[in-house]
Order: structure tokens, then C-alpha cells, then sequence
């Protein structure tokens, strides 16, 4: 049986919501109630919805990761849409200045490296400056609540791939997220975070009865957003992550990449199964380029730990070819530059940030609403 849950949209559908004043949304294909009406939709019936935010990949989610996502008007509600997704934000600072709430429903993903929370976390800096109202409709993480893994970012290495000294993997909520940096980052914006009705720690996006929509173009399914943990990594090196395929952040490889041996010495991994491919990506690192290539095939998401099998991976193909390269772009992802230290040892690494995501996750139950 699935677990009924209602979203934070779903919330104010069935008690309403005193909003304030003139009233923004960021949202993007992913803010829907639960029978797949838009939270624009809803809103433009409950408050005086004036203007709408895109984060990246724009509000109907149709733009490649990093492509600067332009300011237009809407088709389906004739409301301007302003980028929070580009190199220059001036519009939308100024869209935002007029209003006296702004409202974020967006599906996140719970990892570190994923943009949304720091479009969120930028606009609460911004909404605190101008004495404007912040709210979170919540939504499942994923990945569930309970596990939380990777690295903790050290704030030299941070950017919008990576804000603030969290781990990889968080067990956050969106609105859990958005609570503590309110407090630990001192934006005390004036933030509500709605609750969800139905959710609990140890439930997986599809333990829910909830349409899993995917929130970004390479992020099609629920196993994706697993794998995505560990693989991610591997936008910083020279190898695919699979973008271009049907399967992203399950599969990687390269031309060059010797799966069958990496599979042999890496070994059995828990909860994954690591299986030879290969694969011509249709756009992306090495477009129309055959490839050999390595599939993760999730058998229990309990066991499986992606952070470790992507770092172990990462690691077995340094040490096995001397193609395999890493550009400054990983330690923005990991949050560190230690994996690109000659005498790196992937053990002693996995178990020193082990223990730091543990502390910080006995500290971030402060902030757990469920």
C-alpha cells in the first residue's frame, strides 16, 4: 500500500492560507497538487498572484543544466516569468522588490549539488533585505529522511552547486532545509514553511501515493535521484555521466574506459549491481561518440550507499587509467579539493567525512517537522 501524502500545495487547497499582499511564485513543472493541477492555478484563486520565478532548467523545466534561462510571459497564465537562473538577475530583483510574499513549491532532490535550495536560500537573504514574506510549501525528499551521507562541504569550495557546509546527502526536507539555513546561515527571513500531511522519515519518494514528476531533464526517474549521489561526481573528470542517454547518473563511461576490468576490481558493492554497457550519447560529453560504460542497477536502496560507490569508482578508474582526468569543477561538487591530492586515500576519506556527516546530522534534528 502507498502512503497518502499531501504536499504543502495540497495543504493550503484544503484549509487555505492568509497571504499578504501582492504575491511571487517560484515553481517549475514539479509544483502540482495531487491530482496534477499547478500550484499557479491554485494560487491565482487563493492570493494575488502577480509574477512567477523560474529556477534553473525554467519553470516548465524544458532547459539543459546550466543554460541561462531567459524572462518571458507565460502562455498558460499571461504572468511574467523572471529568471533567478542567469548571469544577470537586475529583472527579477526588481519583480521581487514590489511584492509582499514569495511563495517557493519546488520538488527537490536532496543532494547538495542540486540548485534549487540555493535559488531558495538567495531569495530568503533577498526577501529579508526587503522585509518580504517567505514560504515553503514542502515536499518529499526523495531519498527519504533518514540516511544522510557524502561529504561536508568546506565553504572554500563553495558555489551554487554548493552553498553551505552540508553533506552530500541530507535526509532534509526542502522545508526542513530552508528552516536551518534560516538559523544557521542567519538569514532570519521571515519564513513559514507549510507541512506536509502523510510523510514520514523513512518513506522513499514511491512509497508515496504521489506522481513522481521528474524535476530536471536528466533526472527521469526515483533510482536516478540514488545513483545521481554518487555519480554526479563524475561531471568533474572527463568521463560521461550519462547525459545523452535514457539512463543519466545510472551509467557512465568513456571510449577509452575498460568496464569489464573496473568491475572486477572494484567488487561486489552493496546493494548495486554494476553491470557492462555501452552507450552513444545524443548530446553532452562525447556526443555521437561510442562508449564503454558502467551501469548501476539498484537492488536495495537500504544497502546501497551512492556516495561510497561513486567515490570508489571514481577512485578504481584514477588508479587504472591514465586517460581518467578531474578538472576543479569536482571540488566544487565534493566540496573539497582532497580527492586531487596524489596521496589520496579513498578509505580514509570515506570514513573521515563519514563521522562528519554524522555529528551533522545528530545537530540538523533540531530542525526535522516530521
Amino acid at each position: 500500500m502507498k502512503q497518502k501524502v499531501l504536499c504543502g500545495a495540497d495543504i493550503i487547497a484544503r484549509d487555505g492560507f492568509d497571504f499578504k499582499g501582492k504575491c511571487g511564485l517560484i515553481t517549475n513543472q514539479t509544483g502540482v497538487l495531487r491530482d496534477l493541477t499547478s500550484t499557479i492555478d491554485l494560487l491565482k484563486g487563493l492570493c494575488d498572484l502577480t509574477v512567477l520565478f523560474a529556477p534553473e532548467h525554467g519553470v516548465r523545466g524544458d532547459k539543459q543544466a546550466g543554460t541561462d534561462v531567459a524572462s518571458y510571459v507565460d502562455d498558460a497564465t499571461n504572468l511574467p516569468v523572471y529568471s533567478l537562473y542567469c548571469e544577470d538577475t537586475t529583472e527579477a530583483q526588481k519583480a521581487l522588490s514590489a511584492l509582499d510574499t514569495v511563495i517557493f513549491d519546488i520538488q527537490d532532490v536532496g543532494a547538495r549539488f542540486y540548485t534549487y535550495q540555493y535559488t531558495m536560500t538567495d531569495t530568503m537573504i533577498f526577501c529579508k533585505n526587503h522585509g518580504i514574506k517567505f514560504i515553503v510549501l514542502d515536499r518529499p525528499n526523495p531519498l527519504g529522511g533518514i540516511t544522510a551521507e557524502g561529504t561536508i562541504l568546506n565553504r572554500e569550495f563553495s558555489s551554487f552547486v554548493g552553498r553551505f557546509p552540508t553533506p552530500t546527502r541530507s535526509a532534509l526536507t526542502i522545508g526542513e532545509f530552508a528552516s536551518m539555513m534560516n538559523e544557521t546561515e542567519k538569514i532570519n527571513c521571515d519564513l513559514a514553511v507549510i507541512k506536509m500531511d502523510g510523510w514520514t522519515r523513512e518513506l522513499y519518494y514511491d512509497d508515496t501515493d504521489l506522481v513522481f514528476i521528474q524535476p530536471s531533464p536528466n533526472i527521469p526517474t526515483v533510482d536516478t535521484v540514488f545513483s545521481y549521489i554518487g555519480t554526479c561526481i563524475f561531471e568533474g573528470t572527463n568521463l560521461s555521466e550519462g547525459r545523452g542517454t535514457t539512463k543519466p547518473f545510472e551509467t557512465i563511461g568513456a571510449p577509452w574506459l575498460d568496464s569489464k576490468k573496473i568491475i572486477e576490481k572494484l567488487g561486489n558493492q552493496n546493494g548495486v549491481i554494476l553491470r557492462e554497457c555501452s552507450f552513444t550519447p545524443t548530446f553532452s560529453d562525447y556526443k555521437d561518440t561510442f562508449c564503454h560504460g558502467i551501469q548501476l542497477h539498484i537492488t536495495d536502496r537500504s544497502l546501497f550507499s551512492p556516495f561510497e560507490v561513486g567515490i570508489r569508482l571514481s577512485d578504481t578508474i584514477r588508479k587504472t587509467h591514465d586517460e581518467f582526468e578531474m578538472n576543479p569543477f569536482i571540488t566544487e561538487l565534493l566540496g573539497t579539493d582532497e580527492i586531487l591530492k596524489p596521496d589520496f586515500d579513498v578509505e580514509a576519506f570515506i570514513n573521515r567525512e563519514a563521522e562528519k556527516v554524522k555529528e551533522w546530522q545528530a545537530y540538523s534534528k533540531k530542525w526535522y517537522m516530521y
